[in-house]
């Protein structure tokens, strides 16, 4: 395989967003084809970023019958997530699927198992993991520097940052708000950071008190309440088998000033980390407590040879790396499908009122 050809199936804004300029940078990879129901948005990417002979489609199995695509980028919402991405993996591509995995635990499941049973590779767009301050922490915690992390926030919280655009406000297309769309991020961190993907109990809120309000101050501009059928803010408590607890948060729009997205706060044994301001080790030494902050902007050892320091690109490349030579990926289908168990499970115990137990 001299370079891994590429197909994107939905061409609108997380795929001109993060997939198509990311894979444009990446040397091994080339985009050949292009998807959308509205196929002025295929053409419009292809012009942009696409070979000289790479095709348009308006049908994405169209797409998957062309036996020279390796790979497809499933970047549409997220109710088609499972079944494009089951369907190019019976078509014999390797797929990364935009987060989260899939509308419901059972559709990622499915998606997990075809995966397993085709051989073909799976991977979730988990970018954050790529930064550089999640990999330097993730260095510290698999070298034990953190302890024991019993105690974890999981932070997604904007003011007033709703998006207006597309589908997100559907709950039918999408599943759900600020909860599956930034908070899953930011479960991912932690529960990555922890290494634990065993959750034993979940009791969860989501709320819609300010999706109603009329002509509402926003980053996007006001929302239309009659359009806005998900959840403006939800929170959960997530306790795991070995004990640990996990708070996780997340809004759209929310009265605070305590304004966090993708973030994480780790307490173990030895040492905590959070990343509020900057990524910060906190601790006791010699009978003193300390604050540590690292310089993540000084430089230091690449993390991947051969791809510039942005999340976006390192996804990208090492998805195409790991798809060309044969390696596993960074973000594991496995993984992301415990995320998704998870944030199923708080919405359920919203509607229920009633703590939600994983066998």
């Amino acid at each position: 395989m001299s370079k891994v050809r590429v197909g994107i199936i939905g061409c609108g804004g997380i795929a001109n967003g993060k997939h198509l300029p990311s894979l444009a940078q990446v040397k091994d990879a080339e985009i050949v084809a292009f998807c959308d129901i509205i196929v002025e948005k295929a053409e419009q990417a292809k012009a942009k970023y696409g070979t000289e002979e790479a095709k348009v489609y308006s049908d994405y199995k169209l797409l998957l019958q062309d036996a020279s695509i390796d790979v497809i980028h499933v970047c549409t919402p997220n109710d088609s997530h499972a079944v494009i991405s089951i369907d190019a993996l019976e078509a014999g591509k390797h797929v990364l699927c935009e987060k989260p995995m899939a509308k419901t635990a059972a559709d990622a499941r499915k998606m997990l198992e075809v995966a397993q049973r085709t051989g073909k590779k799976l991977s979730i767009g988990y970018n954050n993991r790529y930064r550089a301050d999640s990999r330097y922490l993730k260095e510290a915690c698999d070298a034990g520097e953190l302890g024991e992390i019993y105690f974890a926030k999981a932070h997604a919280i904007r003011r007033r940052a709703v998006p207006t655009w597309g589908v997100f406000l559907d709950e039918e297309k999408q599943g759900g708000g600020p909860l599956i769309d930034i908070g899953t991020h930011a479960l991912d961190l932690v529960l990555w950071m922890m290494d634990n993907y065993k959750p034993k109990v979940v009791l969860g809120r989501a709320y819609h008190k300010l999706s109603q309000n009329e002509n509402a101050a926003n980053a996007w501009g006001p929302w239309d309440p009659k359009q806005f059928t998900v959840e403006d803010s939800a929170f959960a408590m997530i306790t795991m088998e070995n004990g640990a607890t996990v708070i996780l948060e997340s809004s759209w729009a929310l009265n605070s000033l305590e304004v966090d997205e993708a973030k994480v706060s780790l307490s173990g044994t030895k040492a905590g980390a959070d990343m509020k301001d900057g990524l910060r080790f906190n601790g006791e030494h010699n009978s003193r407590l300390y604050v540590n902050k690292v310089e993540l902007n000084s430089g230091g050892v690449a993390f991947y040879e051969g791809a510039s320091e942005t999340a976006e690109v390192l996804e990208a490349s090492m998805w195409i790396d790991a798809v060309k030579n044969d390696k596993e990926t960074f973000v594991k289908p496995e993984q992301a499908l415990v995320v998704s168990e998870i944030l199923e499970a708080i919405y359920e115990s919203s509607r229920t009122g009633k703590a939600v137990y994983f066998e």
